[in-house]
């Protein structure tokens, strides 16, 4: 009995001893990704109470500690890393500006989500001279690492009156997910009791300080619209070579393209950018960097007028680099600012 009582035991150990191990082993074979919150503003900051992200395999993963931060689509901040496939989410949260609980209960895509964080994105030229860059691909060999980059963040971005938009992250590449409806939690006592038993200030308080009545998500709404075009970006300088793309949009979705992808643009649908930046040489020491910054209303405007299905934003650079003019199908298209400068940027193909 005494033997019997003693291998029990010592089994038991085992498993104390060795859960943990399993459970890492396990973790480290999952997507490990950090989750961000954000806000489009300070302004219209948010509180999360509970919260769960779903996970395919059923791994417990949550939220960051505190509230949201940053601006829209990027909270700024790094939290522990998640494991798992995330799925969906379950978030109750206090909108202060607003004076409203909001319950966020949704599914994502399933095979549009494990499809996604399956993709590696480039984030710089490919190491391997006879390797061409691909847009993205499913299996990175150990030499790729540094070129394609995994799905990190899983971002939220909080709007007025329930909005909720969700973004995967690639390093340089970030694509929406999609648009969530939060609703309305009506009966809040007990939540209100939950939150504001840590709280210094009371409801009332927040409420008479930070209150905005007329918050509302149509902006950020509006900034989701998209219209099928391309982006051209020529010189009339023979010598001209481009070699790297970063266009960031107003939805907060960003994309990184580099040579021989930005070479051949593709036309698909796409949100209106807030800033272009490009990379350029036209000679050995001839080095440049361009910016184009845009503004929403007016470029939209145009795109509405002209939306046939087939445009292009054309950046053409004068011939001795020193600015550039910015057409949407060859109509002139206001921008807020253009600048260019000269970079020690080097590239594969740059001059020698």
């Amino acid at each position: 009995m005494a033997k019997t009582k003693n291998t029990l035991l010592y089994h038991t150990l085992l498993i104390i001893l060795f859960t943990p191990v399993i459970s890492c082993q396990m973790k480290k074979e999952l997507p490990e990704f950090h989750v961000e919150m954000s806000h489009p503003e300070n302004k219209y900051l948010i509180e999360p109470i509970y919260d769960k992200i779903k996970t395919l395999e059923g791994v417990r993963a949550s939220f960051p500690y505190g509230g949201s931060s940053g601006g829209w689509g990027s909270s700024r901040k790094s939290w522990t890393e998640q494991h798992g496939t995330p799925i969906g989410a379950d978030i109750t949260y206090y909108s202060g500006y607003e004076d409203t609980f909001y319950h966020l209960n949704v599914d994502f895509p399933i095979d549009t989500i494990q499809d996604w964080t399956k993709r590696f994105y480039p984030s710089s030229e490919v190491e391997e001279n006879n390797d061409e860059l691909q847009e993205y691909i499913y299996d990175r060999k150990p030499a790729q690492r540094r070129t394609y980059i995994e799905f990190r963040d899983l971002v939220f971005g909080f709007a007025p009156k329930g909005m909720v938009v969700v973004w995967v992250r690639y390093g340089g590449t970030q694509k929406e997910l999609g648009r969530y409806q939060a609703e309305v939690v009506e009966d809040d006592q007990a939540l209100e009791a939950k939150l504001f038993a840590s709280w210094s200030m009371r409801r009332k308080e927040v409420r008479e300080m930070s209150l905005i009545p007329d918050a509302s998500p149509e902006k950020w709404d509006n900034y989701r619209i998209k219209y099928f075009w391309k982006p051209i970006i020529t010189s009339e300088n023979s010598n001209f070579r481009l070699f790297w793309v970063l266009t960031e949009y107003f939805n907060a979705e960003y994309e990184n393209k580099l040579r021989p992808m930005l070479l051949h643009p593709k036309n698909e649908k796409r949100a209106i950018p807030s800033l272009i930046t490009f990379f350029w040489e036209t000679g050995k020491g001839e080095k440049f960097e361009g910016r184009a910054f845009f503004n929403w209303e007016k470029t939209n405007e145009q795109f509405k007028n002209r939306d046939n299905g087939d445009n292009e934003i054309q950046i053409k650079v004068t011939a001795d680099n020193t600015d550039f003019e910015v057409l949407l199908n060859g109509r002139s298209l206001e921008t807020v600012n253009k600048r260019v400068f000269k970079t020690d940027r080097e590239f594969k193909e740059s001059y020698k």
